[in-house]
This record gives structure tokens, sequence and C-alpha cells, in this order.
């Protein structure tokens, strides 16, 4: 039996102790006599050192990794294999998606309705790497526009240069109900275009204080269509597979439906008017493309739209744009492209952007390094909730995404990662606990990892997985017991995919 798989087997009865039990006599019990001491007392530690930490509720002072040989390679460099749109569309849909893409990148103005609350200027500015309709760029945009032209803001302490782009969500009210909303980090008050508009922004030192702000970074748009093309009977067939393995772990894989009794069922994240399952968002809280589209126009740019009408702050003298700042232009004469709203285009662009291609050219790992990472990857048990494929719809309007693999390691549903990266937030069905599981496709040119950002240390990004609660602790256990070597074969592969 290979050391790893030893190792695993070990993980597995440690698992299978509750908080009070005794890691150690787990140990003395393992049916593999030949295992050395040494390394039975190496997964014991790390074990131990995971339970005591309980996830780290504290965000980025949670837990750290144990030491090892095993290192995160780094995001390979932008190559090309991101941005593009699926290959051999016809001519109409390679126009409309070059018009989605510039739309998708201009900076908006005053005139176009920006603010009067917003986070940024541009689509492309939070979602630029490795490409536009990627995530967060080398360096955060909303630094330099947070005085754009005159405005008077002031960076919040939790923005920086070098860090990821930032939304931020409040969890509470000041009488402690419930909120959970985006709260717009700048206005246009000050600026040159904006003369009259006095708008006071929150104070997030205060509110930082009170452990009140929660934290989320932009998602990778590659692939959406075929995402978007995933019908819910793969996404739920896909829920019941390894139905034993997942249980045995405690992964319960499913994003929840909240009743009217306040119960929790075992059943997939629904949308509360049509009944069908979400899947875009950290939180899967959006159904389609074009929802998705329009609620970021109006939250990050505060632009509204044909799909959210009403200005999010409606402050006197702070409105210098029609209302709905975009919507159809039946007057534009022949040119689709110019007739469609804005949120239409955006639409076009997410669901023809093609999704990244993985690459073997991972700093100091061998193909055969990444070939033993993919097996490992699905023998600890990542791959239960970080699914390789699911598949599209036969008969989907788009040639190009009928009935077609989608290899974005996820399974679309919810899942409880514990105290740790809980942020008390219920968004749609979801409750403050969950996240969808995040598709891997594309994470080998991310800069920062986990909804919030935390870290950018792919490493570091899998011990978050473990806290208090989490149903990735049985996995987690499993990769942390593995040897440095395999640990980085696992690492490679992810930043090969």
């Amino acid at each position: 039996m290979r050391a790893w798989r030893i190792l695993a087997a070990l993980c597995a009865l440690l698992a299978a102790c509750n908080d009070e039990g005794d890691p150690q006599r787990a140990a003395e019990v393992a049916p593999d006599s030949a295992t050395p001491s040494a390394t039975a007392q190496a997964v014991h530690t790390t074990v131990e050192a995971l339970r005591r930490s309980g996830g780290g509720a504290g965000g980025a002072a949670g837990w750290t990794a144990p030491p090892s040989s095993a290192h995160d390679p780094g995001p390979r460099p932008p190559a090309g294999d991101a941005g593009a749109p699926y290959a051999n569309l016809p001519p109409g849909l390679q126009t409309a998606f070059a018009a989605g893409r510039k739309d998708f990148i201009e900076t908006e103005g005053i005139e176009e309705g920006l603010g009067p609350t917003m986070n940024l200027d541009s689509c492309g500015g939070c979602h630029s790497q490795p490409a536009f309709g990627g995530t967060s760029p080398p360096e955060n945009p909303q630094i330099a526009f947070a005085t754009a032209g005159g405005a008077s803001n002031k960076v919040p302490a939790f923005l920086s240069l070098k860090g990821p782009v930032r939304e931020v969500r409040f969890v509470r009210n000041a009488d402690g109900s419930p909120d959970g909303g985006v709260h717009g980090l700048f206005s246009i008050t000050g600026r040159d275009d904006a003369a009259g508009c006095n708008l006071a922004q929150p104070d997030f030192a205060a509110e930082q204080a009170r452990h009140n702000l929660a934290f989320r970074i932009p998602t990778p748009l590659f692939g959406s269509g075929l995402i978007e093309n995933i019908p819910d009977r793969e996404i739920v067939q896909n829920q019941a597979r390894s139905a034993q393995t997942k249980q045995a772990l405690g992964i319960r894989g499913r994003p929840n439906l909240l009743l009217t009794s306040n119960s929790i069922s075992g059943q997939p994240n629904k949308n509360g008017n049509d009944g069908t399952i979400g899947r875009f968002g950290h939180k899967a809280q959006n159904k389609s493309l074009l929802i998705f589209a329009g609620e970021a126009y109006n939250v990050e740019m505060g632009i509204t739209n044909g799909a959210f009408p009403t200005e999010r702050d409606e402050t006197p003298g702070c409105e210098f744009s029609t209302s709905p700042n975009t919507d159809m232009k039946l007057d534009a004469g022949t040119e689709p492209a110019e007739a469609i709203s804005a949120i239409d285009r955006f639409t076009v662009f997410m669901r023809l952007l093609a999704p990244p291609l993985p690459s073997a050219k991972v700093n100091g790992a061998t193909a055969e390094s990444l070939a033993a990472g993919r097996g490992v990857f699905d023998e600890v048990g990542c791959a239960l909730c970080h699914t390789p494929s699911l598949r599209t719809v036969k008969n989907a309007a788009v040639l190009a995404l009928r009935d077609q693999p989608v290899n974005l390691y996820s399974d679309l549903l919810l899942h409880d990662m514990g105290r740790g990266l809980a942020d008390g937030i219920q968004q749609g069905q979801a409750g403050g606990r969950e996240w969808r599981s995040a598709p891997l496709w594309g994470l080998g040119q991310r800069l920062f990892f986990l909804h919030d950002g935390r870290t950018a240390d792919l490493r570091q990004a899998i011990a978050e997985h473990y806290s208090e609660g989490s149903e990735a602790n049985g996995v987690a256990r499993r990769f942390f017991a593995l040897p440095g070597a395999q640990q980085q074969d696992v690492l490679n592969f992810l930043r090969s995919l």
C-alpha cells in the first residue's frame, strides 16, 4: 500500500472521532501495523493543530497550514489561454461578443448614470485577471478611482493597491437586525461632473471595529454560458453520486432550500419564484447571466437598468441621468448591438466567453507530477465537491453550448464551510456559513482565493477549508496528512487548471 493510502486511512479513522475523542487511541487501532510511528505522530499533530484552531473565525488570522516541503508554485503568467469567445461562432454572434466585450471594458461616467454610490466605474476593472472576464488584477483599480475626477472619497483600510478588488456588506444594521446588503465604497461627491451632490461615505472604520463587515471579490466569468446551460437534473443527479463516501467524510453537498417554517431541507438551492436551481455568485444566489449582469451594473456601479430600474441612493441633487440609466434603444436603427441594452450586451459577452484552457506550464512541475496530482485530488475527496465535469443540455440556443462537457470542477451546490469561512449573511436561500463550491477552472492564473480574497497562497486556501463545522474537514485532514511530495502534486495540478 502506498504511503498516501496509509495516511488517508489514518485520517479517516481520526475523522471518525468526535472533538472529545482520543486521536492517539485512534492511531493505536489503525489496521496497518507497518505504519511508521513517526508518520502517525505527524498526522496526529496536524489534526490536533486543525482542531485546536477552531477554523480561525478571524478570517486572515485563521489556522496556518503545518510546515511542509509543499508550496504554492504561484500563478501562471497570462498566456492567451483565457478571454476568447468560443471557436467557430457564426458572424452574428462574433459581432455580438465583440460589442459586449467593448461595453464590458468601457469606463462609465456620470452621464451614463455612474453612482451616486458605487465600487468602481467598469466591469472590466474588476474582472481582468488574467484577461477580461476574469477576477481581481495585480493592482487594485479602486485605489486610483477613489479620487478620480476630483472625488473626495477616502480609501477604506481593507483596500490596498496590491490587494484584491473588494465589495463590502454589512452583516447587521445599527439596530441589530440582519442587513447583508452591499454598501457602496465610494460616492460621486466632489467630482467635477457631479456638482451639488453631497454624500458621505459609510463609516467603514467603525463598522470594521464592530466586526460588521463581510467582503467579496469578483468571481471569474469564463465559461459562464456553459454553466448557465447545465440542466437542474444534472446538478441533482451529481449531488446523489458517491453518497456513501460523502456521508463518511461529512459532506452533505447541498445548497439549502429555506422553507416557510425556517427549517432546512436537503434540496438544492432554488429560485424563490420558479423553483429552479441558482448557480451564479459566491452563494449561487443568481439563476441567470442576465439577472447577474443587471444586478452587478446597479450594485457595483450604481447604474440602473431594465432589470434594476431604481436608484440605490435617491439623494436629491445626486442623479444626473435619465432613469433607468440604460435600457433598450428601440429607435437605434437596424444595428442589433446598439438596440439591445447594456446588460444584454454584457450577458452575450459572458455567455459566449469560452472557459479557460488548462496548461502544463506550471512553475517547477513535471507532467508526471500533474498527472499524479490529478489522481490524488480525486482520491482524497476534493472531487466530491469540486466535481470535475458536468454536461449542458442538448438543445441550448447557441450551438457551441449544446451537449458539451463543462470541466468546471464544481458541483454548483452550497456547502456549510463552518465557522472559519462564515460571513453571517443569508443571501437568497443560502445561510451565513454556506458557499457555492467555487469552480476551479482557471485557478492556475488567479491571484487571490476564497470569497473575500483573504489569501494569495493556494495551500493556505486549502487550510482555510478546515474549521469548526465545515463539511470539508474530512478531506482537509486527508490532504494535510499526505507527504509533502503528494501535497505538491495536488498544488501543481490545481495550478495547471
